[in-house]
């Protein structure tokens, strides 16, 4: 009966949806109206990170935010919050609170969706929560 239960059939799928969950979480979270951007860490590379944004019912916007080698928590949420601005201005607003954190809050709809699609960036982590 133990053999049945630890069966290699059984184990796999568990083990990827344990990892799907760990390696996506912003995928999970859903629309809201209210989004929090939390940095951390020292760019230890340059590179470019790619946010997407997706309001409700609308084509995805990317942000593409160029992050220079050397640049702290609070230069990397500037730069973000400013990329924001240009490049979705007419969709979300932005604003930094405390330094390293991007509030990202609905501008004309309901509620959206933000991801980081992709980043070339060294020991920036970014944690995206719903407010």
């Amino acid at each position: 009966m133990i053999r049945r239960l630890f069966t290699r059939s059984r184990f796999v799928p568990a083990s990827l949806v344990a990892f799907a969950l760990l390696a996506a979480p912003s995928a999970f979270a859903g629309d809201s109206n209210k989004w929090r951007l939390q940095f951390s860490g020292a760019a230890e590379s340059a590179g470019e990170m790619v946010l997407e944004i997706v309001p409700t019912g609308q084509e995805p916007v990317m942000v593409t935010v160029p992050i220079e080698r050397n640049d702290g928590e609070n230069r990397v949420a500037r730069k973000v919050k400013s990329a924001i601005d240009r490049q979705a201005g007419h969709w979300v607003d932005a604003e930094l609170d405390d330094g390293e954190d991007v509030l990202v809050k609905r501008h004309f709809f309901r509620q959206f969706t933000i991801k980081l699609l992709s980043s070339t960036v060294k020991d920036v982590r970014i944690n995206f929560d719903t407010e």
